[in-house]
């Protein structure tokens, strides 16, 4: 159903789980600033505030006092030196959460243009589950999921059965 409504597969597969695993009209801090997928989670009927692009490594009030159903974190782990600090800084009891897997084919993504703009880390899902297990949270839905591009080459035959993109739904123990 939701492949053909958004451009980008990975929308699809998420606004798809988030609303398997969370009821439309609830309230969310999606951690990043406003996007695009910030967007579609309003307009499938999630009230949505984001944080405002300050440094989750070093300062993580924008998730503590915050009174919310859930956190959303959709491809922002990969981001941060320390995810575990804003991980373990969470209040709610509900997150869902998504990260780009390390592919053994492909090198760590750093953008040659934006400083910001770069993965300190990209996980394996062993690993993303054992950094939620340990700053406290038990995951209760997982999913992976392949992500093709149009293109010719070697990894692109490898991205059509490689998983690429990893969601998780999970809630504070």
């Amino acid at each position: 159903m939701y492949e053909k409504t958004f451009p980008n597969k990975r929308y699809a597969k998420t606004v798809q789980f988030l609303n398997e695993v969370l009821p439309q009209g609830s309230t969310v801090l999606d951690l990043g600033v406003a996007n695009p997928f910030s967007e579609i989670m309003k307009k499938e009927g999630y009230t949505v505030t984001n944080t405002s692009g300050e440094d989750l490594d070093l300062n993580t009030t924008a998730v503590k006092n915050t009174p919310v159903d859930a956190v959303t974190a959709f491809e922002i782990f990969e981001h941060l030196l320390a995810p575990f600090n804003v991980l373990k800084a969470i209040e709610t009891d509900k997150l869902v959460a998504s990260i780009p897997l390390k592919l053994w084919f492909a090198p760590a993504y750093q953008s040659k243009t934006d400083k910001w703009d770069r993965h300190y880390h990209e996980f394996e899902d062993w690993q993303f589950d054992w950094l939620l297990e340990k700053a406290g949270w038990e995951i209760k839905k997982r999913e992976k999921f392949t992500h093709p591009v149009k293109k010719i080459g070697l990894r692109p035959i490898l991205r059509l059965f490689t998983p690429r993109y990893y969601l998780v739904y999970a809630e504070r123990k």
